[in-house]
């Protein structure tokens, strides 16, 4: 649920755990009803451009680096060598442009369904998607969980959901016969992660089901890393990484800490902080 009140405050309020989060904005850039959900762009005063979909934040230009950094470096540092890269959603771009910053890997597939996204990526967000021209990225706008179905077996190294909240278009990557998928695609030392919503929140219900249903669908391993993310629900966040023949709790230390990449949030420290979880969160798995 969201509105714009009258002195231009946009609000996401979340109902069922009766908070809220605002931004002052200044104008709106975009109002499009596409094929799949309400797409808006506003400026805000301090956090540059926002964009939503359905009533939902989904990124802001101060902050996106703090998800986009940690859905891809852990995942790609806990792999053993990542070559090939698949991402279901990921329509502004900026996960992939943090995939293609690790020089070792050789191709990326981005699978969103909606195309408008990624225009108003273009339009609003230009620093999201300056790596869409390099040789080794290849952009589709389809269905994700078609693209996966029709995938060849033990086709990919690493599978990145970077998807919006389990319902309306994102509901069915969250289902246990779509990770079942997704582990048949993977290759034998092959790693998932998707995105796993507020550890405040959702620690007991949407988290712990999805660390249950990676395990059901065949992973060896689940590991789930907090974060924090000022614009979504509760001011912090999650992703799930899951391994098929890979220790998701332990990753490549060494290389983490040589990288030479410009990054904001993701350090070596920062990906052992966050396999350290907090007693609430391990209590809640069970």
């Amino acid at each position: 649920m969201s509105e714009l009140r009258d002195d231009q405050w946009f609000t996401e309020v979340f109902d069922s755990h009766g908070s809220a989060f605002s931004l002052k904005v200044s104008e709106k850039l975009l109002d499009v009803q596409s094929e799949y959900q309400h797409l808006e762009v506003y400026a805000t005063e301090t956090y540059g451009n926002l964009m939503v979909l359905d009533g939902c934040v989904m990124l802001t230009d101060r902050d996106n680096f703090l998800y986009h950094e940690m859905i891809a470096h852990p995942a790609l540092f806990t792999h053993p060598a990542p070559k090939r890269v698949v991402i279901i959603g990921g329509g502004d771009c900026g996960t992939l442009k943090e995939v293609l910053r690790h020089p070792g890997v050789e191709k990326v597939t981005q699978i969103d369904i909606d195309e408008e996204v990624t225009k108003a990526a273009e339009r609003f967000f230009p620093a999201l998607v300056e790596a869409n021209d390099d040789p080794r990225a290849e952009l589709l706008f389809a269905d994700g969980v078609k693209w996966v179905d029709d995938a060849a077996d033990e086709s990919i190294d690493v599978l990145i959901i970077d998807s919006t909240d389990p319902v309306g278009p994102a509901e069915g990557l969250f289902k246990t016969d779509f990770l079942k998928r997704c582990h048949r695609i993977l290759k034998a030392d092959g790693v998932m992660v998707q995105q796993s919503e507020s550890p405040l929140y959702h620690s007991g219900s949407i988290i712990r089901e999805l660390r249950h249903d990676m395990r059901e669908a065949g992973f060896d391993s689940v590991a789930t890393l907090p974060f924090p993310q000022p614009v979504y629900p509760s001011g912090w966040w999650s992703v799930t990484l899951a391994g098929k023949g890979t220790n998701v709790e332990t990753f490549r230390e060494e290389a983490a800490a040589g990288h030479e990449m410009p990054l904001q949030y993701y350090t070596v420290d920062a990906h052992r902080g966050a396999l350290a979880l907090p007693p609430f969160m391990r209590k809640a798995f069970g």
